[in-house]
């Protein structure tokens, strides 16, 4: 076996570069002149390839705790952690003029309390795994696919392509069933997706996951819906967008946060996720009812150049109707620092949750500006930016109002990137009566470097 390893191992090395990197040779100089990204060639042309690329988002935070918070048992007012708020690595690419596959593996949320109930080790896993047919050769008319895949309706930010977005981070409640009955987003879905003139639709048949895999202990039932732990129906999802100036990238289901002033767009766009029976709830204590998931938005999104692309603008609003079932509500916190709480009146939980998911309506805008590419020179420029997000929850008599704004230095466009946010978040507590009151804000400031290749 040893005398197989030397030969495999120099055979390997030798054929890596030219395999992975797609380096050139110039013939005048002999200089090496490599390519921009990870990308082999099967034709001539390129238009059958197998492409790969890498994306890490390293956070540096500070988080002003919910009251209560407690960290391995020890409370603590504010935390000072560092995580890796995504690793990712992809492998996909056209083999055939018809045949297309994608594949995504990695991990999320991965700080010190990672797997607190287990081995730290286990975390990665693939996020994706789908294979296409192109029914029209050269065009994107229509594409058949299935597997597990990001690709659902709601909105673009429930398919984000996560090394492109303005605001440091998505807004997660257009996520909106994330690691419930699903695995962080992805569900086994069998799809129709692609782009005839103006208008660009996807539309799945999805396999939900039972709410008792998601590795935390499912609620019991109550007053309030949650998913249901008897019986799974199918899911059907879908997300048309009308282009009103260019067409948005169709390579994969994902849906870019900015292009940086490199595209002119300006689109409406509408989609639903819908599942019969999806939660229950006991209106009376006793008796189980059943409730159909319906979740709905309609929004607008520019992304386009200014000034001759001195500038560049980046805009979102959006409304969503999310109706989950009788007071629904969950709270959820980000890469949570923390592991516990001692204060029984604190509705949000530990450390940066608040009640992110529920039944209601939403308000969701965000804007940005890149300033003139050249503003710093060979160090790249800047854009700021603010989101704010407005939700109405059947279960809260306050509305949930999270604010976050930041400022992005573009070294390398997305391919490398510094950004500091800070957001702002209520705290809920719950008064004698039961009912959950907003008591408070807090606030939590990081620190991300991206890089993305």
């Amino acid at each position: 076996m040893k005398n197989l390893l030397l030969p495999v191992l120099a055979a390997t090395l030798y054929l890596a570069p030219p395999a992975l990197a797609q380096q050139t040779i110039t013939p005048a100089t002999g200089m090496s002149n490599p390519k921009t990204e990870l990308r082999y060639n099967l034709s001539e042309d390129g238009s059958k390839y197998i492409k790969a690329t890498f994306l890490n988002q390293v956070w540096l935070r500070w988080t002003d705790n919910n009251s209560g918070t407690t960290i391995n048992g020890k409370p603590q007012d504010n935390t000072l952690d560092i995580g890796l708020r995504r690793t990712r690595l992809q492998l996909f690419g056209q083999l055939t003029d018809h045949v297309f596959f994608y594949t995504q593996f990695g991990m999320n949320n991965f700080n010190r309390l990672a797997q607190m109930s287990g081995n730290r080790k286990l975390q990665a896993f693939f996020h994706d795994a789908l294979a296409e047919y192109k029914v029209f050769k050269g065009d994107d008319r229509l594409k058949l696919g299935g597997g597990l895949t990001i690709l659902s309706g709601l909105s673009r930010f429930s398919q984000p392509s996560v090394g492109t977005i303005m605001t440091t981070d998505v807004p997660v409640f257009a996520q909106a069933t994330v690691d419930q009955t699903d695995e962080f987003g992805r569900k086994l879905s069998v799809y129709a997706r692609g782009q005839v003139g103006k208008l660009d639709y996807r539309v799945a048949l999805s396999d939900p996951f039972p709410v008792q895999t998601n590795g935390q202990v499912a609620p019991e039932i109550g007053k309030r819906a949650t998913f249901a732990k008897v019986g799974l129906n199918k899911q059907y999802q879908g997300f048309f967008i009308y282009n009103l100036l260019e067409k948005e990238p169709h390579t994969t289901p994902y849906m870019a946060g900015t292009y940086l002033g490199d595209k002119k767009i300006l689109n409406i766009e509408g989609g639903l996720i819908y599942q019969k029976d999806a939660t229950w709830y006991t209106p009376n204590g006793t008796d189980t009812t059943y409730a159909d998931m319906l979740l709905w938005s309609l929004a607008a999104f520019a992304d386009m150049p200014l000034q001759n692309n001195t500038y560049a603008l980046s805009a979102y609003a959006g409304y969503f109707n999310t109706h989950y079932g009788n007071d629904y509500i969950r709270n959820n916190g980000i890469m949570n620092p923390a592991t516990g709480t001692t204060d029984p009146s604190n509705f949000n939980g530990a450390g940066n949750a608040y009640p992110m998911f529920g039944t209601g309506e939403t308000i969701y805008t965000q804007v940005g500006l890149r300033l003139p590419e050249n503003l710093l020179g060979e160090m790249g420029t800047l854009m700021p930016y603010a989101s704010f997000r407005h939700s109405s929850y059947s279960a809260l008599a306050a509305p949930v109002d999270v604010w976050n704004y930041g400022i992005n230095w573009l070294l390398d466009k997305h391919k490398a990137k510094v950004s500091l946010n800070n957001e702002i978040r209520p705290e809920f507590e719950i008064k004698p009566d039961g009912e959950p009151v907003k008591s408070s804000t807090r606030a939590s400031t990081y620190l991300q470097f991206q890089i993305y290749f």
